[in-house]
């Protein structure tokens, strides 16, 4: 393996999402947006997905972490300080579209919720962090859900143009990086968080989904050309989640059910916000499964026109896959289905863990995009345990780390343009996922525990020094 030699400006940071850690979820005017009314614990997953999702706060049956988060609405002086101390280039983090819009069809923005993000941007740019901002993440307002039926409905794609035309013209002498929807290739597999609808049935889930998913691409395109006109030195990328998919075997059918599952996962929305069309395997795969969207005259063309920048990714695992499968083979865990991998270690959740997987997917976004890349979420998700002299040693995340930027590194010795790399969680938070604060991501540790105690105290961990050390030598002291 040879030395890693990371370029000189490279974007080291951390990453965030508003519903996970800003909380203060009814203060400065912001009105419900979806991650409120989500319940915490493992229980999550469970009732998302099922049809028919109540969308209605019911503390009798459960508990609401994102409501709180950590805090950072009221601490965030005090985290961004802890984020320059390690030495942070770049903090991604979200615009709550509700404290901007409470329900989202306003007309008139609301004032306080665009202080508070001028005071964040002021507060970073004090300390000489550069802000990567998301304007979709995971958090439609609730009222765009129940009044018209989430992103299904093509009224969203004027709604959220109002919102980021807002923002853009706040914040352009304050943001110069921006990224469209998070992972928005996800949104076929769980719609209620990433298209704001619960599916009525599965029969109606794909039609649905690839429909919203259109009006996204719109929305996105959009955003771009807006945001390059009102901040013509701005960047404005899409962020997918991102996992190489493996065949199990040689097996010929095998191999070809692994590509095709790439292709509708990992490129089908990439290539349109990138290269500005529908993939060639989108006619098939659409005839095969009875979609049929409603494409309105200009979509294609205000998609050609709005492509991205730059490609952001999550990366957390590979996927392993074949054809037939029983549920016996399926890999506990992970989110993004497939079977188990033999030659692959696990994490508390069972998330499988590739760090050469990295170094793949760099490699194949690369080769098919010659886009930069940022990679704008990985991490390790753990159980932490303080110590009786308050010390967190968390050596199994430095390792993890270690091994995944390694592979950075060798990819960029490949020829890859990547230009930053956000820890997700670079502080605890509550768990997309699981609703929990026990999985735990972050180089602080947050005093907050999924039964609701803790006094919010901000602790370094041991990967906080590692972190900084990293940050300071470019990525050379591995």
């Amino acid at each position: 393996m040879m030395a890693t030699q990371f370029p000189e400006g490279f974007l080291w940071g951390g990453a965030t999402a508003a519903n996970q850690f800003e909380g203060a979820y009814k203060e400065g005017g912001k009105g419900l947006n979806l991650a409120d009314v989500l319940p915490g614990g493992k229980v999550r997953l469970q009732v998302i997905s099922q049809p028919g999702f109540n969308y209605e706060i019911d503390h009798s049956k459960y508990t609401y972490p994102n409501h709180e988060g950590i805090d950072f609405y009221h601490r965030y002086k005090e985290d961004i300080a802890l984020f320059a101390e390690m030495g942070f280039k770049v903090f991604r983090l979200s615009i709550s579209w509700s404290r901007i819009f409470p329900n989202g069809d306003e007309l008139e923005p609301n004032e306080e919720g665009l202080a508070f993000y001028d005071r964040v941007f002021d507060e970073l740019h004090k300390h000489g962090i550069e802000p990567l901002v998301t304007l979709a993440h995971y958090e439609t307002p609730l009222h765009l859900i129940k009044e018209y039926g989430g992103w299904r409905n093509r009224k969203l794609v004027e709604l959220f143009e109002r919102y980021v035309r807002t923002v853009f013209t706040r914040y352009k002498d304050k943001v110069k990086y921006w990224l469209t929807f998070n992972e928005i290739n996800g949104a076929t597999h769980m719609p209620l968080i990433g298209l704001g609808f619960s599916p009525e049935s599965e029969e109606t889930r794909l039609q649905d989904s690839f429909q919203g998913l259109h009006h996204q691409f719109v929305a996105s395109a959009q955003a771009v050309k807006i945001g390059h006109e009102i901040i013509p030195e701005s960047k404005i990328g899409c962020m997918l989640i991102y996992a190489p998919v493996y065949s199990f075997d040689s097996n010929p059918d095998n191999v070809m059910y692994a590509r095709q599952e790439a292709d509708i996962f990992n490129y089908f929305c990439g290539d349109i916000q990138v290269r500005g069309e529908y993939p060639y395997f989108a006619k098939r795969y659409f005839k095969e499964n009875n979609i049929e969207l409603d494409i309105q005259e200009g979509d294609l063309e205000t998609i050609k026109e709005g492509t991205v920048d730059f490609i952001s990714f999550s990366y957390y695992m590979s996927r392993t896959d074949k054809k037939e499968k029983t549920p016996a083979e399926v890999g506990e865990g992970n989110l993004i289905g497939g079977v188990k991998n033999p030659f692959l270690q696990a994490s508390d959740w069972g998330w499988e863990i590739d760090p050469v997987g990295l170094r793949i997917a760099l490699n194949e976004l690369y080769g098919r995009y010659q886009k930069p890349l940022m990679i704008v979420e990985n991490g390790l998700g753990a159980h932490d345990k303080v110590e009786e002299d308050g010390s967190i040693n968390d050596d199994y995340r430095i390792d993890y780390m270690r091994d995944h930027i390694k592979q950075m590194g060798e990819a960029i010795e490949d020829g890859v343009d990547l230009i930053g790399y956000t820890s997700w969680g670079c502080i605890d938070l509550v768990s997309m996922s699981t609703g929990q604060y026990s999985k735990r991501y972050g180089f602080i540790y947050v005093d907050k525990h999924d039964d609701g105690s803790g006094t919010l105290e901000r602790k370094r961990k041991k990967s906080f020094y590692w972190y900084k050390d990293l940050i300071s030598s470019n990525g050379e002291n591995l």
